[in-house]
Order: C-alpha cells, then sequence, then structure tokens
C-alpha cells in the first residue's frame, strides 16, 4: 500500500525519534530552527573531557611558573597530564574534565583520593596560556596538593557539574553515570522521555515539554540564575564590588528600570538562549527602543525614561563593559543605568 505523503513524513519523523531516544537529536525533526542554531552554540560544549579538549589539543604542552611552583598540562598520548611541581617534589593527575568552552577560558578538575579537585590554575584564551584560576587568587597554598588545585565539596562539585552538562543526578554529590557532556535541551526542557512517548502515539499536545517562554521576568531570572546566579544568592553572601559583575542576573535586578512582571527585561528579551551570545551593540538598540522610545507600550516601571542622547549604541553608554581582575576579560555589566564618569562601581 502506497501511503499519502504527509503520512509518510510523520512516520518517518517517529521513526527519528524513536532511534534518537531522549538525545538533542530527538527533538530535531519537530523543532529544527531551534536545534539547528544550538548545535553550534558555545553551551553545547560547556563541558568536555580532558582527553576531548579542542583547546588542549590545540595546545598540546601549557607551562607557567607562580610563586614557587611550576605547572604543566601536557599531552601523552590520548591524554591531558597535569604536572605541578615545587622543585623537589613533583604531583601528576590525569585532566579527567575540561569546563567551559574557551570564550573567555578552561578550567580543568581532576581525582585524588576520590574526590574532586579544581586545578589552581586554568587556560585563558586571552594569554593563550595558563594563569591562576578564578577564585584563588587570595588563597595561600601550605603544600604541592593544595598547589595544584583546590577541594571542592560534594556539594559544589554536583552544581558545577550540574551546570555544564545534562542529565547529573540531583543527589548531594554529583553521579555521572547519565550524564551527557554539554548544556542539552534537556538541562533547560527538563525530561523528553514521557512527551516523546505521547508524540509517538500522536498526542503531543497532552505531554508537552516545559514552556520557558512563559516565564515572568523574575521567574527567567531565577531559572538562569541556576547557574549565572540568582539576585537573592548575590544578595546574601555572593561577592562584592566587581568580583559579582559576571552574575548577569543579580546585575540586572539592581536596574531601575528592572520590573519582575515585564517580560521587555527578561533574560530572553535580548538573549536568544539556542544561540551564542550576539556581541554586535547595535543588535540591542531595537531591544532597549522596547522601552525607552515615545513609541513603545505605556512602561510598568515608573522609571522608564527617554534617552536624551542618542538612540543607538545603547549598551555602550548604559552597560558598559567592565574588566574583572583575574579574569583576562571584560564582562558586559547588566546593572542598566546612566554611567557618570569615574563614578564607583554601583554593588
Amino acid at each position: 500500500m502506497v501511503m499519502p505523503g504527509r503520512a509518510l513524513n510523520l512516520v518517518f519523523l517517529l521513526m527519528q525519534v524513536a532511534r534518537a531516544g531522549g538525545s538533542p537529536a530527538a527533538c530535531a525533526p519537530c523543532h529544527r530552527a531551534e536545534t539547528a542554531a544550538f548545535a553550534h552554540a558555545g553551551m553545547t560544549r560547556a563541558l568536555e573531557r580532558g582527553k576531548n579538549s579542542a583547546i588542549l589539543q590545540a595546545n598540546p604542552k601549557l607551562t607557567t611558573k607562580i610563586g614557587g611552583y611550576t605547572y604543566e598540562i601536557a599531552r601523552s598520548g590520548n591524554e591531558s597530564i597535569y604536572t605541578v611541581t615545587n622543585g623537589e617534589e613533583t604531583v601528576r593527575f590525569l585532566v579527567d574534565w575540561a569546563f567551559g568552552q574557551g570564550a573567555a577560558g578552561q578550567t580543568y578538575v581532576y581525582r585524588y583520593e576520590d574526590r574532586w579537585y579544581e586545578s589552581r590554575v586554568s587556560y585563558f584564551s586571552a594569554l593563550h596560556g595558563l594563569d591562576l584560576t578564578m577564585g584563588v587568587q587570595t588563597i595561600t597554598p601550605h603544600n604541592l596538593i593544595e598547589a595544584a588545585g583546590r577541594l571542592t565539596g560534594p556539594a559544589e562539585a554536583r552544581q558545577c557539574f550540574d551546570c555544564h552538562a545534562t542529565n547529573v543526578a540531583k543527589t548531594p554529590g554529583p553521579v555521572l553515570s547519565d550524564m551527557i557532556e554539554g548544556v542539552k535541551c534537556e538541562r533547560c526542557h527538563g525530561p523528553s522521555a514521557g512527551h516523546l512517548t505521547t508524540v509517538r502515539a500522536g498526542g503531543a499536545k497532552q505531554s508537552a515539554m516545559r514552556k520557558l517562554g512563559a516565564f515572568s521576568a523574575e521567574e527567567m531570572s531565577d531559572f538562569c540564575g541556576q547557574c549565572h546566579r540568582t539576585w537573592s544568592q548575590i544578595a546574601m553572601n555572593g561577592p562584592r564590588g566587581i568580583q559579582n559583575v559576571r552574575f548577569q542576573p543579580y546585575r540586572l535586578g539592581n536596574s531601575k528600570c528592572y520590573d519582575t512582571a515585564d517580560n521587555r527585561i527578561r533574560c530572553t528579551a535580548c538573549h536568544d538562549p539556542h544561540r551564542d551570545v550576539e556581541m554586535s551593540v547595535s543588535a540591542y538598540d531595537a531591544k532597549c527602543m522596547a522601552c525607552h522610545s515615545a513609541g513603545a507600550a505605556p512602561p510598568t516601571s515608573a522609571s522608564t525614561r527617554l534617552c536624551r542622547v542618542a538612540v543607538k549604541n545603547c549598551v555602550t553608554c548604559h552597560m558598559p563593559r567592565l574588566d574583572l581582575p583575574g579574569a583576562h576579560m571584560e564582562f558586559t555589566d547588566h546593572m542598566i543605568r546612566v554611567v557618570k564618569a569615574n563614578a564607583p562601581y554601583p554593588d
């Protein structure tokens, strides 16, 4: 029997879904645009095995000396070995995981005595080499093990993997048996097994996935803040001063124009989570003008004003890029404001 073209297409789609299971490929037949764009996004490469790190493969031997310690990450066969020496003693560790896809840099995680350690040095793209990992600049090592890396507790280790990968078990420590490297569809949209089963039965509407587009500005900030830090996390016990410039939900929440119910100020109003961050400053002008223009809908916040200076390249004035010491990179400050010359950093 010859089936109509539409029916054939549906059968082919369902066969693809069945073969893909719960992997990102399962989403592609129905969500082609999103998965095609996301396949090239940096988040998909947020975590790699040390042996597969493109950065370490391209840089087969990295060395630096900090204080009295010499650090080296070198390829040995198909693996990367992390070596630290003080000239008298030497320790070596297999690089198990590489965190970060290189926009700013990459940090390495290894196992020692059945516990997870974060390497004391990281690769920084601006340097094309190694320097101290962010957060350890003020820590003085007392022995070779401390000089090699920072011990991470079970909860912290799980959070690190959970933000850089998919399907990390929600347990006190990281359980990686079902983990998928990098941020994939299910990391944000939730488990897909039930939805896929229903799709195969022809009833997708009865088992819809979580719709993030329905989130309010505050819900979106808290959701993205799972990894980028929420306002409450930083306000309660987070770093003070310029050290918190990289925590975008916190900085955005400090803006006078931030309104928890106004979708024009939520994260996805400016950023497509399925694509890398847009780096052209002019691309954000339309986003700003959605509120700050005579033709904009009435603002829900009384603090919304029209700019008296210009209507182009808005973010260069109102969301300046600031140098974060030790990061070898500038971060866009998401606290939207009128920036005054020589004014102190508004915490």
